[in-house]
């Protein structure tokens, strides 16, 4: 099977863009919570959140574009509620996942997005800018612990295609990354040898040489595809595709030399290439956006390339990839003009308002980016 499908960025780990906001770690911005309104109201919050920002029938218009699969990224916080003590709840919320993606005929991948210690120094590990995974082995045997605890419960279950056990490491230590893997794929092994295990690369997920020796049967090699960034995120605002980055001319032609090495190392390596992440801020599609998707997405066929595409929903910002869904209007919970920004705003609503605030996340306020949405469903059917 060729996994063609999209994140579900945001859901199981909240990420300040996404939700129009700066990129700060959720727990920086749950610890202002909680100062505000308490221990309870903060799980209160977690809980509407998550059973609002996707639903059932989301999985339903995620098949209906033609994708096989989708990877649903999630912190560790979502399982472990304290260490080596595990969660009923968050596993109920990962249940509707399994539930939601049989009844639709969907794949899941699960990516650990944010693991004990954070595994890199930015937010979206939920770091306030140390990468401490590396450093004290405790935060590595939780995080083993955590896997073993997903998959003694999920391994068993139709839906799930695979783990993509740890979201863009970086360490200057390749020894402790490749001691973390080898012992981490041991212990997944011992209890599910059938599903696919998937290593991402070094350095948000762009290295991979040093995965050679860890490679065997159901181990595929993950990558995340954003290059040029500056155009891609938006970095450089009126860059456009074809056209130079930095003094160098991106077009389809760099783009396949770019991730021919990636082709080549699966070869060599008897592996597949799965793209966990890739995406673009859209301009309204003035700057090349869809022609660099198509040709993105012509050299992944090429290549046969599985991938999954960042990110299925998310408030509209100005930088960083968007969601295929898009919340456009400048309401109180979104205030582009600020002082506070995106989620940071619930703070100052929540008491008076949270019932706006959980309506407000729904699907149905979100508008579908047709350019993209129309390109991505020409390929899940190729």
């Amino acid at each position: 099977m060729r996994i063609k499908g999209v994140n579900l960025g945001g859901w199981f780990l909240m990420e300040g863009y996404i939700l129009g906001g700066r990129n700060i770690a959720e727990s920086e911005f749950k610890s202002l919570f909680k100062k505000r309104y308490g221990k309870k109201e903060l799980e209160r919050f977690e809980s509407l959140f998550r059973d609002t920002f996707i639903q059932e029938k989301d999985f339903k218009i995620i098949k209906n574009w033609g994708a096989n699969c989708i990877r649903v990224p999630f912190h560790y916080r979502l399982i472990e509620k304290a260490p080596f003590k595990y969660d009923k709840k968050g596993f109920s919320y990962l249940e509707k996942v399994f539930r939601w993606a049989q009844d639709y005929n969907l794949k899941v991948i699960l990516d650990l997005h944010a693991a004990c210690g954070c595994q890199n120094e930015d937010w979206h590990s939920d770091s306030q800018g140390e990468a401490l995974l590396w450093k004290k082995k405790i935060y590595q045997e939780r995080t083993f612990r955590v896997w073993e605890e997903i998959v003694n419960r999920f391994k068993n279950r139709k839906a799930l295609l695979g783990y993509d056990i740890l979201n863009e490491p970086v360490t200057k230590d390749l020894k402790v990354l490749v001691n973390f893997y080898k012992e981490l794929i041991k212990r997944i092994k011992a209890l599910d040898k059938k599903h696919i295990i998937f290593l991402e690369g070094n350095m948000w997920a762009t290295r991979i040489d040093f995965l050679k020796p860890l490679l065997e049967e159901n181990i595929y090699v993950s990558i995340h595809v954003y290059q040029p960034i500056d155009f891609t995120f938006n970095f450089h605002p009126y860059l456009k595709y074809p056209g130079r980055v930095k003094n160098t001319l991106w077009n389809r032609f760099k783009l396949r030399r770019y991730l021919e090495s990636y082709c080549e190392f699966a070869q060599k390596n008897n592996t597949q290439i799965f793209v966990g992440e890739f995406g673009i801020n859209w301009r309204g599609g003035f700057w090349g956006e869809e022609e660099y998707l198509v040709d993105l997405l012509d050299v992944f066929e090429e290549f046969k390339f599985g991938y999954t595409y960042w990110t299925y929903k998310s408030i509209k910002t100005y930088t960083f990839p968007d969601g295929l869904l898009q919340y456009l209007k400048n309401s109180k919970y979104v205030k582009r003009e600020g002082p506070h920004l995106g989620w940071e705003n619930y703070l100052d609503f929540w008491d008076k308002e949270k019932e706006e605030i959980v309506s407000f996340w729904n699907t149905e306020n979100f508008l579908p980016n047709q350019n993209l949405i129309n390109i991505l469903k020409r390929y899940f059917k190729k």
